[in-house]
């Protein structure tokens, strides 16, 4: 499949939206039914979260999302008789993500949005595709071993996530005195890390390990900490379609009970991943398993 994004700017998505006519007015028509008429599927992706959803060296969208994203594409083509269904990708931030979906202009975010009880007033989730904890990268030899290190330090964090939650939380509840860096995206995140403008970045640890694979060296970066929650991501979707929601769902938990979702899984995180085709080294845990034998959409917290 061909997964060439579109990298629109916030002016080029509301002119979009017009044109398009997927606005807050019009946004009701039923999912399957406005991608039938206009023979068009809209997809957000992220651009730098490896190695779940991001842009390639030629400018594609690839990633374990990306991956499970085009079974729920296959899946509409075949619902819609659309088999020359066109999709236009949608690079979306943490900022944007929801507005985006709500408002029509994205039909199915497939990046890492972590199912959350608040988020289901705004948006619905599909089953859960990966379940991740949140730590915290640091250099070696930094002398940051956990939370309680962090004090008086100065931290990034990706804006408008859990982690920014939890550690602006954190640092009230515990009188910590630390500085807080909110990054636009894990581009941002890595270079504040890597210029030394912040001792560590807390997200979520599968995410950081590919934060990790793309910095200079690799080797000097580590992962620590105690995890301070667990994070379940799904793909979102618009409130109230139940159709959609079940055949996304219905895509998703084919893939995840069947033997493809372990070459799925080892192809990016237990074996080299471009684009420095560096080893996770992330094997499936228990719970993972467990999650794909029985796929659910529900939320941790």
């Amino acid at each position: 499949m061909k997964t060439k994004p579109l990298l629109a700017s916030a002016f080029a998505l509301t002119a979009l939206s017009l044109v398009t006519g997927t606005s807050h007015g019009q946004g009701r028509q039923p999912t399957l039914a406005k991608i039938q008429s206009t023979n068009l599927i809209a997809v957000g992706h992220r651009e730098t979260s490896v190695p779940f959803s991001y842009v390639d060296t030629n400018n594609n969208v690839v990633g374990f999302s990306q991956d499970l994203c085009n079974k729920v594409i296959d899946a509409v083509k075949v619902k819609t008789q659309h088999p020359d269904l066109r999709v236009r990708f949608i690079p979306v931030t943490s900022q944007n993500r929801i507005p985006l979906v709500q408002n029509g202009m994205i039909d199915l975010e497939c990046g890492v949005t972590t199912n959350l009880t608040a988020r289901q007033n705004q948006v619905a989730f599909s089953d859960t595709f990966f379940v991740a904890t949140t730590r915290l990268l640091t250099r070696k030899d930094s002398g940051i071993k956990d939370f309680p290190d962090l004090a008086g330090k100065t931290v990034v964090t990706n804006q408008g996530t859990t982690s920014e939650r939890i550690l602006r939380k954190m640092n009230e509840e515990k009188k910590m005195d630390m500085s807080i860096i909110s990054a636009k995206d894990y581009g941002e995140g890595r270079a504040t890390l890597e210029t030394g403008r912040a001792v560590a970045y807390m997200m979520d640890d599968v995410l950081l390990a590919g934060t990790r694979s793309l910095t200079a060296k690799p080797s000097d970066w580590v992962l620590v900490g105690t995890p301070q929650s667990s994070e379940a991501y799904g793909f979102m979707m618009r409130k109230d379609d139940p159709e959609f929601k079940k055949l996304v769902d219905d895509a998703m938990s084919q893939v995840m009970r069947s033997p493809e979702i372990k070459t799925l899984y080892d192809k990016w995180f237990t074996k080299p991943v471009p684009p420095k085709n560096i080893n996770f080294e992330f094997p499936m845990s228990g719970t993972m398993q467990k999650l794909f034998a029985e796929p659910n959409d529900k939320a941790f917290e």
